[in-house]
């Protein structure tokens, strides 16, 4: 089964895929274009908004616009007006240091990680916002977070270090926002790829865009892949549920750090692709703060 391009983005860096049920459209960021992008899979209209900062993941808050990640702190933004109120700063004693992948629990909240984008050494963590904006740190001793997302009834987190290669599970208490039993959910060590972002599919299937890999593969419960989608470029970067029916899966990609021969031979790098693999997703909760 092969993804094919429905946007012609040309993102610099694609991430952070979700899917709104209250727009009716898939979201993204394009990091290094400093740019949220949004498609309407009814009208196939797409459209841009530019960010004065790199956006490394946002999410929609059940009280009305986002709750966004920049690189070096989280806000509440509001797309309309551009106005912002400042949650906390990432990690401001660390230069090296930066946001990157995260995603809504269950219950609300928003869970984000890190990574050293300048010498790759494992000093950033994971953290958690609630509707209190009370944060939390959840994972420390991270070089790249990747892969984070939850089980259809919010009981698991699954999480990946990406340069480890392995997507880990653990027990998520859904009351309180924290992590216990530790355990590998799937090896990527035999993988062309890289464990990038995640999603879920409602029958717990955990689905994962593999970094220079050409393929977004899904893990079963049981922690097998099972499943191959072949993307048309070298750097599938994260993955989401949506449509009307959530059974297609929007796949961002990136043109980051590719040299002019395979941008000339993937010329859709860096654009939004989309399958139908015959299941369907789970829609990530709107921010409770």
């Amino acid at each position: 089964m092969r993804a094919e391009l429905i946007v012609d983005c040309k993102n610099e860096h694609g991430e952070g895929v979700f899917w709104n049920p209250s727009d009716g459209r898939i979201w993204w960021t394009d990091i290094q274009g400093r740019a949220l992008w949004s498609f309407d899979p009814v009208t196939t209209q797409s459209t841009s908004i530019p960010m004065e900062d790199r956006v490394c993941c946002f999410a929609p808050r059940a009280a009305g616009g986002l709750i966004v990640a920049y690189s070096d702190r989280v806000v509440l933004f509001d797309p309309e007006t551009k106005q912002e109120t400042l949650v906390t700063l990432f990690e401001p004693e660390n230069p090296e240091t930066r946001l990157n992948d995260g995603r809504t629990d269950r219950q609300g909240r928003l869970v984000v990680g890190g990574m050293n984008e300048v010498s790759g050494k494992p000093d950033s963590s994971v953290i958690s916002f609630d509707g209190n904006m009370k944060v939390q740190t959840l994972i420390d001793q991270i070089s790249c977070a990747n892969s984070i997302c939850f089980s259809p009834a919010g009981n698991t987190m699954f999480f990946a270090d990406t340069p480890d290669r392995e997507i880990l599970a653990f027990d998520y208490e859904k009351g309180r926002g924290t992590l216990t039993n530790k355990r590998l959910h799937a090896s990527f060590k035999q993988e062309p790829g890289l464990p990038d972002g995640s999603c879920v599919d409602a029958e717990g299937g955990v689905w994962n865009a593999e970094w220079e890999g050409h393929r977004v593969v899904r893990v079963a419960p049981n922690g097998t892949i099972d499943r191959v989608i072949d993307v048309p470029v070298w750097k599938p970067t994260c993955c989401a549920f949506g449509g009307p029916n959530l059974d297609t899966l929007f796949i961002t990609s990136s043109r980051l750090m590719s040299d002019e021969a395979t941008l000339k031979k993937e010329p859709s790098a860096g654009g939004l692709f989309a399958v139908k693999p015959g299941i369907r997703g789970v829609v990530d909760t709107p921010f409770k703060g």
